[in-house]
Formats: structure tokens, sequence, C-alpha cells
């Protein structure tokens, strides 16, 4: 199992053990997640519900597709997710990444370096040439985070997630391994 651990975070593997925490975080958290996630229906924040999640996403791990990490902090503590999805070898050997934090730990760099460290991941381990990143355009926090560890925004893509119960714009953001 990888790890990595940059102060203040350290990303780990997911598992089914995470599915009670992960539950806390979303109930805890559904107004706070709201304007950025799409719509989701109760169980979604039950244990039930994210072991559910957990399960889906191994199962898109052990066939290469995905690659799910929990954020933990200093004393081990699950704080947030961090997944690449899509990942694609051959001519593209890219991937689209995704993340958060949860609203109380959000603000303390738990997400810069579960980004900066799943990137270097994503290159020095898993070879990909690319990583891919949208946000929200009013979500500036996630904007400069990705910022921080070198992402370049390169487009808009119009009305690209159903996020918040509609479709909304997104800035595209990437990485490139060896930039021109």
């Amino acid at each position: 199992m990888w790890e990595h651990s940059l102060m203040p975070a350290t990303t780990r593997l997911i598992s089914a053990d995470d599915a009670e925490r992960l539950a806390v975080l979303q109930r805890t958290g559904q107004i706070f997640f709201a304007p950025w996630e799409p719509v989701r229906q109760d169980p979604y924040f039950t244990v039930a519900g994210q072991q559910a999640e957990v399960e889906n996403v191994l199962a898109r791990h052990s066939r290469g597709e995905a690659l799910p990490h929990v954020i933990l902090d200093e004393d081990a503590q699950v704080v947030g997710r961090i997944t690449f999805s899509g990942i694609t070898y051959g001519a593209f050997q890219s991937c689209n990444m995704g993340y958060w934090v949860d609203e109380e730990n959000n603000g303390r760099g738990y997400a810069t370096d579960a980004v900066r460290a799943m990137t270097t991941r994503a290159f020095e381990e898993l070879g990909l040439h690319r990583v891919q990143a949208e946000t929200l355009i009013p979500n500036v926090r996630s904007q400069r985070v990705l910022q921080r560890v070198g992402f370049v925004r390169y487009g808009l893509a119009p009305a690209y997630l159903k996020i918040a119960g509609r479709w909304q714009d997104h800035l595209m953001y990437q990485l490139l391994a060896d930039p021109r």
C-alpha cells in the first residue's frame, strides 16, 4: 500500500473500514458540501451508503480505473478523500482528480498536500502524463489549491457537471508530467 506523508496530510488507499467515518463527515458536512456536489439521496449519508461507495470505487481500483485515497490528519483521522478516476493509458496516459476535505479541516493545507502527493504518484509511480481537475467557477479555494501545486487553467467546460441540481460550467485545470 502506498502512503505519502507531507505535513500535515497523509493519504492512503481507502478501505471498507473508512465507511463509518466517511458517513459522519458526509452527514455533518451536508450543507457545507451542497454547493459543490451533486444532489445526493438520503442513503448516501449513511454507513451503508458509504460502504456501497467504497465498494464501488475499490472495484474500479481493482480494474485499474481509479485510485481512491482518504486524506488523514496528523492523528491518522480521515478528514477527506482524493481520487483519481478515468485512469487511461496508451496514447492518453491521463486521469481525472477529485478531492474534498471536511468543513472543520478546510483551509489547513490538507487538500494542497494531498493533491501534491497524489500528482507525484501519478507521474512517478503510475507513469501518467497528465492529471486533470475541474472546479466550479466560484470555487476559488479549490482553484488556489490546484494553482499552488502547479496546475494550469486551460479552459472552460460549459454545463459540464450537474452540481447542486443544475448543469454548471467548470474551469478546467491540468498538470503535466513533462510540460513543454
